[in-house]
């Protein structure tokens, strides 16, 4: 089968509502800074109705990246369960407005499109709390092998790990893309996702998985160690190659034969570090799918994260092709 996407991602469909707050604000609402919790639909309301003034936008892990992806020029597909409501069509249009191919059907069961509300405090840090919705309604049926087996990399959202039909979604589009020789990528996601299915995901990833991108909280849980390089080297031992950051200490990619250490790019303010790890996978794949050696794949992960922290929302304001061709990267 001929290549039809550089990219195709798995993940949850979720509406991002981002909006400041202090952290005064936080503990009044007990929440835990920097944390993500699952809620239900009162909470999201109530949680709604007391948060500031903010943005919404279309948002997700993985769509994020592959809005990061559409950015850089690459063909991306999405794969993943909105309502038929205001919300999921929003949702649908804004995914495909970008030039990312998105054509699942819509979820027509009780559950509303999924949202994920985000208080950033001032220091930068996102405090996140998500109602899943319909996005935690992703089937196996829903997973397209002219999709999978038609993109170079099939790129799978770890949060996505929590449901069982989900999971058995992992399952059929790991299968399908090693039937057909493509690549398979994991985001760990959350440090809590690694502590509830440590075992689980230690098995997909040694059987089905050919890369995954952890930050340094998800490397060192999943070994249950607090040596960060420790982390990395198991890891590495795997897969074929693992992508681990570490903030404003930059990242590390470790293949069977080459190693790279990347610094963080630099900016001006930190305003928001939602979608950080979210558009550093973007710039990485770029680089993986085009065969760019791994520096390049980090400093291109490093500079579209650099861009979408210094403004609010988890998604590029700037063409992202354009920084890198102005870096000398592409």
């Amino acid at each position: 089968m001929s290549l039809s996407f550089d990219v195709a991602a798995l993940g949850n469909a979720i509406v991002d509502v981002i909006a400041p707050a202090d952290d005064a604000f936080l503990v009044e609402q007990a929440l835990a800074k920097g944390s993500m919790t699952l809620i239900d639909t009162d909470q999201a309301g109530a949680l709604y109705d007391r948060m500031g003034p903010g943005v919404e936008a279309s948002g997700g892990s993985a769509g994020n990246t592959v809005a990061g992806l559409a950015s850089l020029g690459c063909r991306a597909a999405y794969i993943g369960k909105v309502a038929d409501d205001t919300l999921g069509r929003v949702f649908r249009h804004d995914i495909t407005a970008i030039g990312v191919h998105f054509d699942s059907k819509p979820f027509t069961g009780p559950l509303g499109t999924g949202r994920c509300l985000i208080n950033v405090t001032p220091d930068g840090q996102r405090t996140m709390s998500t109602y899943l919705g319909a996005a935690n309604a992703l089937t196996p049926e829903d997973v397209s092998p002219d999709i999978v087996q038609g993109a170079e990399i099939v790129y799978l959202e770890g949060y996505l790990f929590d449901p069982d039909e989900a999971r058995q979604a992992f399952g059929k589009a790991a299968s399908l893309a090693r039937a057909a020789g493509r690549r398979i990528a994991i985001t760990l996601s959350d440090a809590f996702v690694v502590e509830r299915h440590r075992a689980a995901l230690l098995d997909f990833i040694e059987t089905d998985v050919d890369i995954v991108f952890a930050n340094a909280a998800e490397a060192t849980a999943l070994f249950e160690t607090h040596d960060f390089d420790a982390a990395v080297a198991a890891l590495a031992k795997r897969v074929d190659l693992a992508i681990v950051t570490r903030g404003k200490h930059g990242s590390v990619l470790v293949s069977q034969t080459d190693r790279a250490e990347v610094a963080a790019a630099p900016v001006a303010q930190v305003v928001d570090t939602t979608g950080a790890g979210d558009q550093y996978a973007a710039g990485a794949l770029y680089g993986l799918a085009r065969g760019l050696d791994l520096a390049v794949c980090g400093r291109l992960g490093a500079l579209a994260a650099a861009e979408v922290i210094s403004h609010y929302g988890p998604r590029p304001q700037t063409d992202l092709k354009t920084l890198a061709q102005a870096a000398g990267l592409i």
